[in-house]
């Protein structure tokens, strides 16, 4: 689409099509471009040829000695790639045949004005998709020609298109775009605050907001009844590949809804968006239990492409004299299942891993699973004959009727265990089996096949665990947030914990919900919480005072007390859906001015250090304490 031409600045002519724009149909017209040189070349022959780029597509420019003047030929000889020109002139059908790889290949425009709007100095380098990109770091110091790249501006226009069917779904659900506070109190919510001080009120500080979770819930109680935002959000955590310290949310509420009505709506956004951006409609989602997840994929965010699913073999290594085994078995074992010290033996069946999966690759699952704290990776292959060769093929030779009865063995397998505690043995089968699907090529590249209905799979999981218990702290923490509702079949064992009963208490199942593609959560929510009794019991469980509850949530609970409705929402990671949805693996190719590693912008210089005047004024006294 061309973009709407406006009255320009003195000496800057009027563009009359984008550089996407010509086809045949405009042979004849006379037309003014602007943009980007994106390629310069003189075949000596009389004629020079530029390709200008702008945002919309690339329109090969002619300049031939027999339609324009020395003067203008001069001043297109000069030319070099980014340079800033304006050209007119007519359009005529492309000498020499078609380029297919442009849409506007077939036309191209013979150069009778040439305005040079602004020269470059020598880029650090070109913004062209074809050629080897130089670090990362040097592309973010340099992001404004980075984000000149066709690939990028494709990015920034899904992004776009993204937050505007998500305006456009949830105004047709009757949501209403209700913007929360950026400066906000300091709470609790898992990840560490960004902190603001106050120079009006000395020694007191804001937080930049985790998520707008209180607000949106004041929300309901407002009687605001379907809330969304497109909000930012602030944690001061370790950052990774699809992590940032501000990132931004698709952030939604409803009232009077139970866990389905939610789940379908938001279903339904995601199913719109997939259509609407890839074309690709992935039907309805399947919906699998947090515990079902976690016994089968070993994770709560199963990527569901490849198949290598887990299984507890604990009851049939308990007959075998492996010591691993049965000293794995012997922990916390007249604890409940799923417990997270009971000690457990899972295993892993690998179709053809015998042959595919070599020694050098084996022997390193060892010091992988160590990251998770697992102690190694017992392993044996099944022969031609069913019996078992290498590893720990001579312990469990008597169990192996039971264990390929368990496992569905064939010939040409590979099986691998992790024995420990449940939590344990869990994460670290269950990053085995990621690592695993890598190294058998299971995995399709991200964006290969977008409209391929493999390349996609979707799931929700269900029916989290209410709380998680940290050994090192010695206490629970809300595995979503402290305003997540127990599940409804839940509420009676959940008022009746005792905070001493870490069995009781670990076992109470929530509301929440989270929805995954492809093992990465793009969304996460839950019903909330809408009673001040049942909002205080969680803060008791986690081991909070009332005077601290008080001090921290004093407006939720007081909020609670006057008529608030059953709601509950969701919030989705806008920064992973666009990360996705555009085929890429790297949160910050979807953000615009993302920042590095470690946290730092270092096109802006920032963070960076401010006048000691400035710290004075804000009270931070830590700073020039002692200073006349």
């Amino acid at each position: 689409m061309s973009p709407t031409s406006t009255t320009p600045a003195a000496g800057v002519p009027v563009r009359t099509h984008s550089c996407a724009d010509l086809r045949t149909d405009h042979v004849g017209q006379t037309v003014t471009l602007t943009g980007w040189v994106n390629s310069y070349r003189d075949h000596g022959t009389g004629l020079v040829f530029i390709d200008l780029r702008d945002r919309f597509g690339i329109t090969q420019l002619v300049f031939d000695r027999e339609d324009t003047t020395q003067e203008i030929l001069e001043a297109a000889d000069k030319l070099r790639n980014e340079d800033v020109i304006a050209a007119r002139g007519p359009v005529r059908v492309r000498d020499g045949g078609p380029n297919p790889k442009l849409p506007t290949g077939e036309v191209e425009v013979v150069v009778q004005e040439l305005v040079v709007l602004n020269e470059t100095a020598n880029p650090p380098f070109l913004p062209d998709d074809m050629l080897d990109l130089p670090n990362e770091e040097l592309r973010l110091r340099h992001r404004y020609i980075d984000l000149r790249r066709p690939s990028m501006q494709k990015i920034l226009e899904t992004r776009h298109r993204v937050t505007k069917i998500a305006r456009d779904y949830f105004d047709e659900h009757g949501f209403l775009d209700v913007e929360t506070p950026i400066l906000c109190k300091s709470t609790p919510e898992g990840a560490r605050d960004f902190l603001v001080p106050s120079r009006l009120n000395p020694g007191e500080w804001y937080a930049l907001p985790q998520s707008p979770q209180l607000f949106k819930q004041i929300l309901m109680v407002s009687g605001c009844d379907r809330y969304m935002q497109i909000c930012r959000c602030f944690r001061d955590e370790d950052l990774r590949a699809d992590r940032q310290p501000e990132f931004s949310q698709i952030d939604c509420e409803m009232s009077f809804v139970d866990r389905p009505q939610v789940m379908d709506m938001m279903e339904g956004f995601a199913r719109r968006l997939w259509e609407k951006v890839l074309g690709f409609d992935p039907g309805e989602f399947p919906r699998i239990t947090y515990r079902d997840a976690m016994e089968r994929y070993g994770i709560d965010r199963p990527d569901l492409r490849y198949g290598l699913e887990i299984t507890d073999v604990s009851a049939v290594m308990a007959k075998t004299d492996f010591k691993v085994f049965s000293g794995a078995l012997a922990k916390d074992a007249e604890a409940p299942a799923f417990s997270a010290g009971k000690g457990v033996v899972k295993a892993i069946r690998v179709p053809g891993g015998a042959a595919k999966l070599t020694r050098k690759i084996t022997d390193g699952y060892t010091e992988f699973v160590k990251l998770f704290g697992a102690g190694g990776v017992p392993t044996t292959k099944v022969k031609d004959d069913g019996s078992f060769e290498t590893g720990i093929a001579k312990f469990i030779e008597p169990v192996r009727e039971e264990l390929t009865e368990a496992l569905g063995l064939e010939p040409g397998d590979s099986v691998f265990f992790t024995a420990d505690s449940y939590a344990v043995a869990t994460k670290a089968i269950g990053e085995l089996r990621q690592k695993i699907a890598r190294d058998m090529d299971l995995v399709p590249e991200t964006g290969a096949n977008p409209s391929d209905p493999a390349s996609w799979k979707f799931v929700w999981v269900t029916d989290f665990p209410m709380f998680e218990y940290d050994a090192e702290t010695r206490r629970f923490y809300a595995m979503h947030h402290p305003f997540t509702a127990p599940r409804s079949d839940q509420i009676e064992a959940f008022l009746a914990a005792d905070p001493g009963d870490k069995h009781a208490i670990e076992h109470i199942v929530s509301a929440g919900y989270d929805m995954v593609v492809n093992g990465s959560e793009i969304a996460g929510g839950s019903i909330r919480i809408h009673s001040q009794d049942v909002q205080q019991k969680v803060f008791q469980l986690l081991g909070m005072s009332d005077e601290e509850a008080k001090a921290k949530f004093s407006f939720l609970l007081d909020a609670l007390k006057f008529g608030a409705p059953p709601h509950g929402g969701i919030a989705f990671g806008l920064d992973r859906l666009v990360m996705h949805l555009a085929g890429t693996d790297n949160i910050r190719d979807v953000i615009a001015f993302p920042k590095t590693q470690t946290g730092g912008d270092v096109m802006c210089d920032a963070p960076s250090p401010v006048d000691n005047e400035q710290l004075k004024e804000l009270w931070v006294a830590s700073t020039w304490e002692g200073d006349e």
